[in-house]
């Protein structure tokens, strides 16, 4: 099976120049966003509150964008324009929405196995 994400650990090595301490903690901080992504996503979509998910998504996208974690990004987008045009109740949400979170979930734990 193919690797999801290959680059990432060689991203976070150049961001951190060396510094094995700050990858750690880079590391970690990337961790607790995508945590972060998909607790506030399901709280925006649970409560139908795009204002909550747009933040999440403002605060989070400069971090998904800088180690390419493209699949989520590409999936938000899908969902911003989903919510726009169609709103919450819609079956194209509820598959966006589930699409997001198996994306999300494979991410939090190729994050995570690079924290052990």
């Amino acid at each position: 099976m193919e690797q999801l994400y290959p680059e990432l650990d060689q991203l976070i090595c150049e961001m951190a120049d060396g510094d094995k301490d700050f990858e750690k903690d880079l590391t970690v901080a990337i961790y607790k966003g995508l945590l972060e992504l998909r607790e506030k996503y399901a709280d925006g979509s649970s409560e139908k509150d795009d204002i909550k998910i747009q933040q999440i998504r403002h605060k989070l996208k400069p971090t998904l964008c800088m180690f390419e974690l493209s699949h989520i990004t590409d999936e938000l987008q899908v969902g911003k324009e989903i919510i726009e045009s169609e709103g919450f109740d819609c079956v194209q949400f509820q598959s966006h929405y589930l699409s997001l979170q198996v994306k999300l979930e494979a991410a939090i734990q190729r994050v995570h196995k690079l924290t052990l």
